[in-house]
């Protein structure tokens, strides 16, 4: 591999990934006791795994403290059986990064672990149980999702325990994924004594708040920020609008509200973020679904797969243009969930200025500011607001 300047974007990362690493390690291994060697993977300059090592690993070994109090030991107790843990390294800078364990038993992989190590990441791995709780006594027809297999407290730490899934690569048909997302979306009418928007013990979107990640959407379905009946939107653009501002805060010039539509008088539940990533076609024909810590209600029909389309257009394309498409392409979309074009293109608006609102309740901007890729698509639709 070729020499990388101490300023190169690959090497900045790495290093990034490698300080995290060093700091989970101490967390998840304090130690005392003999130290164990693991190697990372594919390289360190490209760190992404660190597993047990083997002799046919190359490059150096990374030391790892073993002892009677460690994830591993910990995770052999609440599991039944005796594992060995892989880590994923994680990215450099996300908002929810969090330690990503792998659980390997006797006769190979027992389960995939998420420790909160963060006031923010364990109100998300708290809610992603409480979730998985609730999906686990419904009925679902087209989704699989993990179960969880333990979440407890260790040394301060949220610890999570989920089930594998079969994960097998191919191709998602637009049915599977379009039958997946309506059944997602009513979920609340599926469980037992709670309907339609949030009643009993279904999550509501405002339950993860604006310092823990949530969507901001509060029980409005309708971009509001969870601070009452009050249903704020995005303003207009310009200069003089501080960053600090969450999107859905952000009124037009009048102060006016929006008029009512007929799509948001239907509250449905969406999983919050159902990207490329999170998703595989399963063995039983059904959609494997995974990462259901943003789960909640109270926003309108469509939002995920919004989501879905904006994050494969964004693999493609600048923030602004991904905006642009969600517009664009608002009907073919959303239209065969029973949208017209105007409530698909409201639909999609709204899930903008949802996504925006998230990552300033995040403090996290990996679009960069909302004035540049949302203000000029909102600008332009005011007359739908």
């Amino acid at each position: 591999m070729a020499q990388l300047d101490d300023g190169h974007p690959r090497m900045n990362d790495a290093r990034a990934r490698l300080r995290y690493l060093d700091r989970t390690i101490g967390l998840l291994f304090p130690g005392p006791g003999e130290p164990l060697p693991y190697t990372l993977l594919p390289h360190r300059l490209v760190p992404r795994r660190l597993v047990p090592r083997a002799w046919w690993h190359p490059g150096g070994k990374v030391v790892v403290p073993s002892g009677r109090d460690t994830i591993q030991t910990h995770l052999s107790e609440v599991l039944g059986t005796p594992v060995r843990v892989t880590l994923h390294v994680r990215p450099a800078r996300r908002a929810n990064r969090k330690p990503i364990l792998r659980a390997h038993g006797p006769e190979g992989t027992v389960a995939f672990v998420k420790i909160g190590d963060t006031d923010r990441t364990r109100e998300l791995v708290a809610h992603e149980a409480r979730t998985l709780g609730l999906l686990a006594g419904v009925p679902l027809k087209h989704v699989t999702a993990p179960v969880a297999l333990h979440h407890g407290s260790w040394r301060g730490l949220s610890v999570l325990a989920l089930t594998p899934l079969p994960v097998r690569r191919g191709r998602i048909s637009h049915d599977l994924l379009r039958d997946a997302i309506g059944e997602i979306a009513r979920i609340p009418d599926l469980v037992p004594g709670a309907g339609r928007g949030g009643a009993g013990d279904v999550p509501r979107v405002g339950t993860i708040g604006a310092g823990t990640g949530g969507t901001g959407t509060g029980g409005t379905g309708t971009g509001g920020t969870g601070r009452g009946g009050d249903v704020p939107w995005a303003g207009t653009g310009g200069a003089g609008r501080g960053e600090d501002v969450p999107w859905a805060e952000r009124r037009p010039a009048g102060g006016s509200r929006p008029r009512e539509h007929p799509c948001s008088r239907e509250r449905f539940a969406w999983h919050g973020d159902l990207a490329p990533w999170n998703i595989s076609r399963g063995p039983d024909d059904r959609l494997l679904v995974w990462d259901w810590e943003r789960f909640g209600t109270g926003v309108p029909l469509g939002f995920d797969a919004v989501h879905h389309f904006f994050h494969r257009t964004l693999r493609r394309n600048g923030p602004l243009t991904t905006a642009e498409a969600c517009l664009a392409q608002a009907l073919p979309v959303l239209g065969p969930f029973g949208l017209s074009a105007a409530e698909a293109r409201l639909t999609a608006l709204r899930y903008l200025i949802t996504l925006a609102d998230r990552y300033a309740a995040d403090g996290h901007s990996p679009l960069g500011s909302p004035d540049l890729w949302l203000s000029p698509v909102v600008d332009r639709q005011e007359v739908l607001l």
